[in-house]
């Protein structure tokens, strides 16, 4: 909560600029303040408090430093084991140090987009000159944004002070994780209300290009499924009921989806799924942040392509080996890892090769997901030798239509249940990963088998893209408890046949001994020198 202010820096009335957000966040500057008891005064203000919670949404998300490097944990993403990359090596060491010096930008992220939301939770219901749906959609999607967030918080430390108001105490006390998550579903029930977040915005800015770019219904229940589907597992370990609460959840996103009254459908080709053509107006996301690279841009097209290859990339991530390995040949795989790399002999190489005797530092599958084209608009191509641009546009994916279809089967068979519909969506998923109906998953599976497929889909369509700061590989591994088994791995890290006779092993080691303080990061020491009550 370090550096937020108490009153609301409204700047030019920021404006979302032809997506969801064209302009930094907030700076500091006297001449811009308003208090609370100046502001909503009309509907310039309830528009302009609303923008700026988007303008605080999109620069949360646009950087790994503040919204991903927690996400190492899973068992898809590694990075570099030298250079400057300690604050993300600790998390995939799973041995994060307080004083981590990315730690407390995730932190701090997350209560500013709080601070946000609950600056017009708490006063835009007295704005003057604004219709009370204007009022109502406002404060659901402010809401939304906080629960959001304070999922983000108690998923990677656990116990964290609730902060409602739009003052700060650094003598809030620790809530409980039982208590994070009611405050979660009780900001979601707010979103989802019939006076909530709409089916469809009616115009721009939260319209455009036959989307919404700002939280809908259907948003909200995608993400109850989810929360849900963490709920029924580890910490809280709520089990059937709420895996079957998860799954009923996501079946209402399919059927409206599939009546229509939602606009989602999946993309026929993966190859789709992350392209610039569908960059503004990709009928399987349910819920983007939008970027510009004239007004708010994003720091993605660099950060997860090596140092020695030639597109100049940070090397930030990389693919891990044994994840790698099991991943299923086809389209989705194709279009989730580079096919071949260039290296500064500027020759097409397999993500394998190395020199003889070996020199290069991280011999790794490298992501594909988040690069751009240096020329705007355009589609990347790996055969492209061309340096990459650093700042990027392309929309950060927050939940896609795919992931609904998985948390639907996985929690329907957790839930004890094999049904067609479970079966069928899955099948959506995996035949077009396979660019082909093989329709390989049956009625004739079992609860245990049909949820384990599910969980593999969902890693499969999500490895690598920790961008969205929800349902990545690692938040799968922690609500199942897996990421102990996962540590004891990575200790042993043993060789893995790439290719015929070749070999490759994880770069970054990993040791000692797994206890479960492993599963949370450590509250950064900056924060509990304001706040000595963050302690475990």
């Amino acid at each position: 909560m370090k550096m937020l202010h108490t009153t609301l820096k409204t700047l030019a009335f920021v404006a979302l600029c032809g997506l969801a957000a064209c302009s930094d966040f907030l700076e500091e500057d006297p001449k811009g303040q308003l208090n609370d008891r100046d502001f909503f005064a009309s509907k310039e203000d309830l528009d302009a408090s609303l923008n700026a919670l988007y303008s605080v949404v999109a620069v949360s998300q646009s950087q790994n430093n503040y919204c991903g490097t927690n996400f190492l944990a899973g068992d898809d993403i590694s990075t570099h084991p030298s250079s400057n990359k300690q604050p993300l090596r600790e998390h995939d060491q799973y041995a994060v140090t307080d004083n981590n010096a990315w730690l407390s930008a995730l932190w701090e992220q997350r209560y500013k987009v709080i601070k946000s939301a609950n600056f017009i939770i708490n006063n835009a219901g007295r704005t003057q000159g604004a219709s009370q749906t204007d009022i109502d959609q406002a404060i659901a999607q402010a809401h939304y944004w906080r629960a959001y967030s304070y999922f983000y918080l108690v998923t990677t430390w656990g116990e964290v002070p609730i902060v409602l108001e739009d003052e700060i105490d650094f003598n809030k006390p620790l809530s409980s994780v039982e208590d994070i998550y009611q405050l979660i579903l009780s900001d979601l029930a707010v979103a989802e209300a019939d006076n909530g977040c709409p089916v469809m915005y009616t115009s721009a800015p939260y319209l455009q290009n036959g989307v919404n770019v700002a939280v809908s219904q259907g948003a909200v229940k995608a993400t109850l499924a989810y929360v849900y589907l963490c709920m029924a597992g580890w910490p809280l370990n709520l089990g059937t009921e709420y895996y079957q609460m998860a799954a009923d959840k996501a079946e209402e996103v399919i059927d409206a989806a599939d009546a229509g009254t939602y606009y989602y459908r999946l993309l026929p080709d993966y190859a789709d799924v992350y392209s610039m053509t569908y960059n503004r107006n990709n009928p399987e996301v349910i819920l983007g942040i939008y970027y510009n690279r004239d007004r708010t841009a994003s720091s993605t097209p660099q950060a997860d392509v090596l140092q020695d290859m030639v597109q100049n990339g940070w090397g930030d991530t990389n693919g891990e080996i044994k994840f790698w390995k099991e991943f299923p040949e086809g389209p989705r795989k194709d279009a989730t890892y580079f096919p071949q790399i260039i290296l500064s002999d500027g020759q097409l190489h397999d993500w394998w090769y190395d020199t003889d005797p070996a020199s290069r530092a991280v011999v790794a599958p490298v992501f594909m997901k988040s690069v751009e084209a240096t020329e705007r608009g355009t589609e990347f191509d790996y055969r492209d030798p061309t340096k990459l641009v650093q700042y990027g546009e392309k929309t950060i994916q927050v939940i896609r239509l795919s992931e609904v279809y998985c948390w639907f089967a996985e929690a329907t068979a957790r839930a004890g249940h094999v049904t067609q519909k479970a079966v069928e969506v899955l099948n959506r998923v995996r035949n077009r990963a396979d660019g082909t109906e093989t329709n390989l998953y049956t009625t004739s599976m079992t609860p245990e088998e049909l949820a384990e497929a599910a969980y593999d889909e969902h890693g499969w369509e999500m490895a690598g893209y920790y961008w969205s700061g929800f349902g990545t590989r690692a938040r799968d591994m922690f609500r199942m408890y897996r990421m102990k088994d996962h540590f004891e791995y990575r200790v042993q890290n043993p060789e893995v046949e790439v290719a015929p006779g070749i070999f490759r092993r994880e770069a970054v080691p990993v040791s000692g001994a797994w206890d479960d303080s492993r599963m949370y990061s450590p509250y950064p020491y900056e924060e509990s020198i304001l706040n000595p009550g963050l302690k475990r």
